[in-house]
């Protein structure tokens, strides 16, 4: 008896070692066949963004960007799209969360007159389904009013191309904040500080959140500046100069003093701008940066603004006192 249970389980050994190797085999094909049914796409694709960055006209732009999101639509909801790593250089953004819980893919469409209209998709995933939605998104700046009061959704998006998703997080919760940029128009562009959420019984995004400690009205932080004017808005870990408020006694008197301290922390750093001449208030053509730099810090699940925040270097041998920290020309990244 014991000699045929053995011989048994030998046979389904055998069995069970040929049904994995068959599986993975098939699993590998599947793979194959999805990077190239991928890589048509990006093929195909490429002549047409080549034809909204350089074609001379505006019909010729639109034309071909009509056709380059019918094409991506239809790609992004491929099995498996969501690991392909497109390659479109610095002309399209293609941003993905680290625990690929959504993926946003924006680009710029350029008028002939500097006006920019922004595309692009968010692919989501859906806890219910668990498969990844994708959703276009619609670029309605013009129909905004207060912008940076209002939570926006794909059909009604403040078009930019994101270059940055930071991730913060507080009590086992991730949070999301995009940075994005654009030009706008010929005398104005535009920078933003975006918290990005998704519905909990979908995969459906919404733009803008109250995540602005104190500032009760705030969604997102709106700079919109002047075309020949370089506002620096990014992430990075910094050493802040900070002043404390405190009591010191002098000539037998209690005074209050403010007394610098440095500490490094994460934090979002960006320049005040205001009018460069007095009477040009709500003129955005005609702000600039102050010289004043400001942060908003992650504090207990929200961004906190601190006034006067210092970047500065790592090493103290190359820090100037109060030397603005280097600005850099808007630009945006792409998954690696």
């Amino acid at each position: 008896m014991s000699i045929k249970i053995r011989r048994i389980s030998s046979l389904s050994l055998k069995y069970s070692l040929f049904f994995y190797v068959l599986i993975m085999l098939l699993g590998m094909q599947a793979k194959a066949q999805n990077r190239d049914v991928m890589s048509a796409y990006q093929r195909n694709m490429q002549p047409l963004l080549e034809k909204i960055v350089n074609a001379p006209t505006d019909n010729e732009r639109y034309n071909a960007n009509e056709l380059f999101v019918q094409m991506f639509d239809e790609a992004l909801r491929t099995e498996e799209s969501i690991h392909w790593k497109w390659d479109f250089g610095t002309r399209v953004s293609v941003l993905t969360s680290s625990d690929r819980q959504f993926r946003v893919i924006t680009w710029p469409v350029v008028r002939d007159n500097g006006e920019y209209e922004c595309f692009g998709f968010v692919q989501s995933y859906n806890n219910k389904t668990e498969e990844y939605d994708v959703y276009i998104l619609n670029d309605k700046s013009d129909d905004i009013i207060s912008s940076n009061e209002v939570v926006l959704e794909p059909e009604n998006w403040l078009g930019c191309v994101y270059q940055q998703i930071i991730e913060t997080k507080h009590e086992g919760k991730t949070y999301y904040t995009l940075l994005g940029w654009t030009g706008v128009n010929a005398l104005v562009q535009r920078k933003v500080i975006e918290p990005i959420v998704f519905r909990s019984n979908s995969s459906k995004p919404q733009f803008g959140q109250a995540l602005f400690r104190r500032e009760k009205n705030l969604r997102r932080v709106v700079l919109e500046y002047s075309r020949n004017a370089m506002v620096n808005v990014r992430f990075d870990e910094q050493i802040v100069r900070t002043y404390e408020n405190k009591k010191i006694k002098k000539k037998g008197r209690t005074i209050n003093v403010q007394v610098p301290k440095e500490e490094k922390m994460k934090m979002i750093l960006f320049d005040e701008i205001a009018p460069m001449l007095p009477g040009m208030d709500g003129l955005p053509q005609y702000y600039v940066p102050t010289g004043t730099e400001m942060a908003y810090v992650f504090v207990n699940g929200r961004w906190e603004l601190r006034d006067n925040a210092q970047g500065r270097l790592d090493d103290p041998k190359l820090n100037k006192e109060f030397e603005p920290i280097q600005k850099e020309a808007p630009s945006y990244k792409v998954d690696k």
